[in-house]
């Protein structure tokens, strides 16, 4: 099953240098997901042809404008395109307002139901399940109340050893429990059919760890540890530290050393500032503290095997 990350903004506050504000498109499988939704999100799906007629969740991190500032505009298309599917929005407090007085002022009637659910900042939290995912918030510490995503995958189910299946000329029934994770025992409640000997060993389960805003925080390792691909925030290098703390952002080498205090497998940068218009040694600064990093950058889609 695919588990793909497309980036459709890598900016901060404003678009520059060809840069657009925050957005990523998380395909999990057949099911799709937004993670933020900044400014221009729609010209880039269309740019990146992604097709947004299959998002039925969409996740914000908070309310500051580079992160939200699309999603009025994405269901209104939503709307236009006479959509009738639900659309679950998860976010902070004060998002359902916003689309609710806009939609007031508007008098738009939505040709599809909208569901909310407000996001919290009390440790980790499971915002939606379904069949092979779990997606989580997290807290960050940002100027204004702020969560992290990770999309969690469950545990895999094993894969049956051919050769062994059929020289103990296994029954479909005894080939659906072993499929389902079980044992088979026999009448003597002997087992006569094990995983370990039938199946291959399992797969470990995969994740994806999304820190949008925060300042250089420890607090998040219990959080995105041992995800295999983490995007973190790099707004500033270490000559604008002071910058970092005021506004409460992180460096790209901050970056880098929670990535490699959590156990990440990999890497991605983001959320640079407009002043820079050369991403290398934002890239080179954090990849001092933790190798394996790269720049994350838009129209680009990130495989996690």
């Amino acid at each position: 099953m695919d588990f793909q990350i497309t980036i459709l903004g890598v900016n901060s506050a404003i678009p520059a240098h060809g840069r657009n504000q925050t957005s990523q498109y998380v395909a999990f499988g057949r099911i799709s997901f937004l993670v933020d939704c900044g400014e221009g999100t729609q010209h880039q799906l269309r740019r990146y042809k992604v097709k947004s007629s299959r998002i039925d969740h969409i996740f914000i991190s908070h309310l500051h404008g580079d992160h939200y500032l699309g999603l009025m505009g994405l269901i209104s298309t939503f709307h236009l395109n006479n959509r009738s599917r639900p659309l679950h929005i998860y976010g902070p407090k004060g998002l359902d307002e916003i689309i609710t007085i806009q939609l007031k002022c508007s008098h738009t009637f939505l040709k599809f139901p909208l569901y909310f659910k407000e996001t919290s900042q009390d440790g980790k939290n499971l915002l939606l399940e379904l069949e092979n995912v779990r997606i989580f918030s997290f807290p960050l510490k940002h100027r204004i109340a702020c969560t992290g995503f990770s999309f969690e995958e469950k545990m895999r189910t094993r894969k049956l050893i051919k050769e062994k299946i059929v020289e103990a000329k296994l029954n479909i029934t005894s080939i659906h429990q072993l499929l389902q994770g079980k044992d088979v025992y026999d009448d003597s409640g002997n087992v006569r059919y094990s995983q370990e000997e039938f199946c291959h060993s399992p797969i470990a389960p995969r994740k994806y760890a999304f820190c949008s805003d925060t300042i250089f925080d420890l607090d998040l390792i219990p959080y995105i540890s041992g995800a295999d691909l983490l995007y973190h925030e790099a707004t500033f290098m270490e000559t604008e530290a002071h910058r970092a703390i005021s506004t409460m952002h992180s460096t790209a080498r901050q970056a880098g050393s929670i990535a490699r205090e959590a156990g990440i497998k990999e890497l991605l940068l983001g959320h640079y500032s407009g002043r820079y218009i050369d991403l290398q040694p934002l890239l080179l600064e954090a990849r001092d503290v933790f190798e394996n990093t790269k720049l994350s950058e838009e129209g680009e889609t990130y495989t996690i095997q």
